[in-house]
């Protein structure tokens, strides 16, 4: 487990160096990517998504979702990824969506900086830690 001590200029200047979003992209969506067909059906980036306990818990506290609740949340989820409606989400409609999802993000931290405790191994928490490590080494150069 790791904390990170960010805020939306963080988020925001690791979305917008190139190089080092895409290679976190390309990375997620290889990680994602269970049978390594190149797409990401709707099964693998639900995977993706339980992992993450987004919608079972609240405030660290599990919560009871009807099962029929998060699979139509989960499907709507796919639906925003599927930008094309082929059925997939190649890596292209991926990264889309994620720097959107993340200058939202950027957008709703500010410039009030909060520290968070990261302590699966998922999307996010790769996200941040690498957006933390981006800032720290600019900072020391």
């Amino acid at each position: 487990m790791g904390v990170v001590t960010i805020d939306g200029s963080t988020v925001l200047a690791f979305v917008n160096n190139d190089a080092e979003f895409e290679k976190s992209v390309n990375e997620a969506f290889g990680r994602l990517d269970l049978n390594k067909d190149g797409v990401l059906s709707r099964s693998e980036l639900r995977k993706a998504l339980e992992s993450m306990r987004l919608v079972e818990s609240h405030f660290g506290v599990d919560v009871a979702t009807p099962p029929e609740q998060l699979t139509q949340l989960y499907d709507s989820i796919f639906d925003k990824f599927d930008c094309d409606k082929s059925g997939t989400v190649d890596l292209d409609e991926f990264r889309a969506e994620l720097k959107k999802i993340w200058l939202a993000i950027a957008d709703g931290l500010g410039s009030s900086p909060i520290q968070m405790a990261l302590e699966n191994d998922n999307i996010t928490t790769n996200f941040l830690e690498k957006a933390a490590d981006l800032e720290a080494n600019s900072t020391n150069n």
